[in-house]
């Protein structure tokens, strides 16, 4: 791209996608310029609610063929991205997918292959990968600011009170606790601390689920590179402080909840076993754009505008890595 603005598309103008749109018209040099629903109406109301100055689509297929379209950010529940992505792509766009990018690894992997065959850019939309609070932190944590890590414990849960033809727990739909919110824990983790060198989990399988087990409540062990050990946890059926801790031998780090786009984090550091610890909170260095959705929106610009096929923040391995992993826990829980 060489143009300055990056005009997006979006397809399935939900929840997460109004909060998208809210952050994104915080972006200098990004906009708008296309909505896209099942229903036309609610892709007219979508726009008129964001005042957006765009066109308003019933048809995906329109959206993806609009000329003023350079990316596409797919919205959509779980078990439709990999069609809307690979539709997005074979158009010539450009795609920002929510995350998960597909169910499992093997799509994923094909999702990819299409993105290369067709030289787009596609990246996951796992936005904290993309906040300030992450980024800083990990950079610091790497650079052995805190001393050497040897514990994480990272927490997301909400009661969903949802019925079972619902997609968090419809089976059909991508339902469960660890491909809709468990990814969070699993890519905090990850990006602090490394690939995961063993993962062991159990947990509670929806007892209303027809066919394929859906997990409601996952509790991992996890140990990662320079033996450093991770409690991880995820549930759709309590609530909890969703917060992330990491021990090191020089004191703790805490991320306050919500900890997938925390305000900040703080270090306690310990001098002796006796002496009181030392907190010293980190403010980002970079600004949060609005909740955060907009550093994510900012970077898919800076690597489209860089001409980048894979962002360096959210690589291609990464998701293939964490989509992985989210198979074999899935395996393990409904094995038990």
């Amino acid at each position: 791209m060489s143009q300055t603005t990056v005009r997006w598309g979006i397809i399935a103008p939900g929840a997460i996608a109004s909060v998208f749109a809210q952050d994104l018209a915080q972006v200098p040099g990004a906009e708008i310029t296309a909505v896209a629903s099942r229903s036309r109406e609610r892709a007219a109301d979508f726009v008129r609610g964001h005042a957006l100055r765009a066109n308003a689509y019933g048809d995906y297929g329109a959206l993806v063929a609009d000329p003023d379209v350079d990316v596409v950010y797919v919205a959509s529940p779980h078990a439709l991205h990999l069609e809307q992505a690979t539709l997005s792509l074979a158009a010539g766009k450009h795609v920002l997918c929510e995350k998960p990018l597909t169910l499992d690894r093997p799509s994923a992997e094909g999702l990819l292959a299409s993105a290369r065959a067709h030289d787009r850019f596609l990246m996951e939309a796992m936005w904290s990968a993309c906040h300030p609070v992450w980024r800083d932190l990990a950079a610091r944590l790497r650079a052995g600011d805190f001393g050497t890590p040897r514990h994480l414990a990272a927490d997301l849960s909400f009661l969903a009170g949802v019925g079972r033809e619902h997609r968090l727990r419809n089976p059909a739909l991508g339902g469960g606790a660890l491909l809709d919110i468990g990814i969070y824990p699993l890519t905090f983790a990850h990006v602090m601390l490394g690939e995961a060198l063993e993962l062991r989990a159990t947990g509670v399988l929806d007892p209303e689920s027809e066919g394929a087990g859906v997990d409601l409540d996952v509790a991992i062990a996890g140990r990662y590179p320079g033996e450093v050990l991770a409690e991880l946890r995820t549930s759709l059926t309590s609530y909890s402080p969703c917060t992330a801790t990491i021990t090191t031998d020089e004191g703790w780090i805490e991320v306050p909840g919500d900890f997938h786009f925390p305000p900040h984090f703080t270090f306690h550091r310990k001098s002796s076993r006796t002496s009181p610890p030392e907190p010293v909170r980190f403010e980002p260095a970079t600004p949060i754009i609005g909740v955060g959705y907009g550093n994510e929106v900012a970077h898919v610009g800076d690597c489209l505008r860089a001409d980048l096929r894979e962002s360096p923040w959210v690589p291609h391995e990464q998701t293939l890595t964490i989509l992985g992993q989210i198979d074999d826990l899935r395996a393990q829980v409904a094995a038990r």
